[in-house]
């Protein structure tokens, strides 16, 4: 199951990248705050759970559904510990199938009953992992604001946590008009630990959309040196290729292939292989 879970990542790195290049990151180019905020209230007016479980149903196999469907339905009675124990089951039942969006809330449902710091936290990365894939922008919003609350609510029990401040900081980049806040919770992340693979990965990701690829270039080179996986190797080859130096990136690109070992990424990065050899 990890394993497929790393090739769909890695799949989605390889659709969204041209995506990603083309977006600035929000905040540091002009918006008109009112209609921002407005638009936020709005998505998370729409997006709650009962959405996101029926779009995230779509494509799985119908006796999958109906095990999650049992699951919800016997939500509705349940309290306590019972509905705890419920909630845990449909937790990993949206974890088996890579549905990040109501994965979040499960995990949001479970720190209201039992609020603890492990639940905050796993209802925020799920949020992030959601709305880090996802081009509808309204859903994307609104799934941001949800992991900002539940990060929030996760530094508030426990406000040392380097994790925690990681995607808070991210998600303030990714989705609020003060960026620069996010970019500092980031930098503190890494001023405590150099080695913070979370933190480096997203300044990595934040520099190549504000396209200063010699920045996110060391950062990579810090990620793929303290661990190594295809999607960080494949945003190291992408900023090598784009200030030119085609051998390294060649040589990440080959890394982040090898290690992904999926077919779609193979063909990908062949084709790029090939055309920054010639």
């Amino acid at each position: 199951m990890h394993r497929t879970k790393q090739i769909i990542a890695v799949t989605a790195v390889v659709l969204l990248m041209g995506f990603l290049l083309a977006q600035p990151i929000k905040g540091l180019v002009n918006e008109d705050k009112s209609t921002a905020d407005a638009a936020g209230a709005g998505a998370a007016n729409t997006v709650n759970f009962e959405l996101v479980s029926q779009q995230a149903k779509r494509g799985l196999n119908a006796s999958i559904i109906q095990e999650i469907s049992d699951l919800e339905s016997k939500l509705a009675d349940a309290s306590g510990t019972a509905k705890l124990d419920l909630l845990e089951q449909l937790a990993a039942k949206w974890d088996d199938v890579n549905e990040s969006a109501p994965l979040g809330f499960v995990y949001e449902e479970m720190a209201k009953i039992d609020p603890q710091f492990s639940y905050w936290l796993k209802a925020g990365d799920a949020y992030r992992a959601a709305y880090t894939n996802l081009q509808d922008t309204v859903t994307a919003r609104a799934l941001n604001d949800y992991a900002i609350n539940a990060y929030e609510q996760a530094l508030e029990i426990n406000s040392a946590d380097l994790d925690a401040k990681t995607g808070l900081g991210s998600a303030y980049v990714s989705g609020t008009n003060n960026p620069m806040a996010g970019i500092a919770l980031l930098q503190e992340v890494v001023k405590a630990d150099p080695d913070h693979v979370g933190a480096n990965k997203s300044l990595g990701l934040f520099s190549m959309q504000s396209r200063q690829f010699d920045r996110a270039i060391d950062r990579f080179k810090k990620v793929v040196a303290l661990q190594p996986d295809a999607e960080s190797y494949f945003y190291l080859a992408t900023s090598y290729e784009n200030i030119g130096l085609n051998r390294e990136a060649v040589a990440a690109f080959e890394k982040s292939r090898d290690l992904a070992a999926d077919p779609t990424l193979t063909q990908f990065i062949n084709r790029k292989i090939d055309e920054l050899s010639k």
